[in-house]
């Protein structure tokens, strides 16, 4: 595939990641009305449940609690990081990366458009396994995935470049 090719897949994966993870939270929010339920939350099975977090942090809540306008300063530092991250899917150089990319850039600009919009992210994805008290949303998904995807990229493509003649030689 051509750079330009990478780039509109990685583009195309971030829409699709935005325009999931907005329904979600709309279908959240206007259909489930969880916000409204007297408990804020609906179980699904006995590990999962949607339970409605106004997120004032970053992924998972991190940094929470920055003062009442820090949600401009969360929005503003993303919207720096979905411009490096889009230069960077520019030079792309295989499908994994401009994919995880595009996931990353889609779960940023969903949240952005959150704290825009609320002043705090919608998180209502609680999978409660004991040792994971988060609440998160689908973007954070498609931000750990792609972070993850990237990391992994990067394992396999060290492994691709020391092949088994530069180990030898550097014995």
């Amino acid at each position: 595939m051509t750079r330009n090719h990478l780039t509109f897949l990685g583009l195309l994966a971030a829409l699709v990641v935005l325009v999931v993870d907005q329904a979600s939270k709309w279908w959240i929010l206007n259909v489930l009305d969880l916000p409204d339920r007297p408990d804020g939350q609906v179980v699904l099975l006995p590990i999962l449940k949607f339970t409605m977090v106004q997120n004032r942090g970053v992924t998972f809540g991190l940094f929470n609690g920055f003062g009442q306008w820090s949600y401009l300063l969360l929005a503003g530092v993303a919207l720096v990081v979905v411009v490096a991250l889009v230069a960077w899917l520019r030079r792309a150089e295989s499908r994994l990366v401009a994919i995880a990319l595009g996931a990353i850039v889609g779960g940023a600009i969903s949240n952005v458009i959150d704290r825009l919009r609320f002043g705090w992210v919608v998180d209502f994805i609680h999978a409660d396994i004991g040792f994971w008290p988060y609440v998160f949303n689908l973007a954070d998904s498609a931000i750990v995935c792609g972070v993850a995807a990237l990391v992994l990229d990067g394992l396999l493509s060290r492994g691709r470049r020391t092949g088994p003649s530069e180990d030898a030689s550097a014995r």
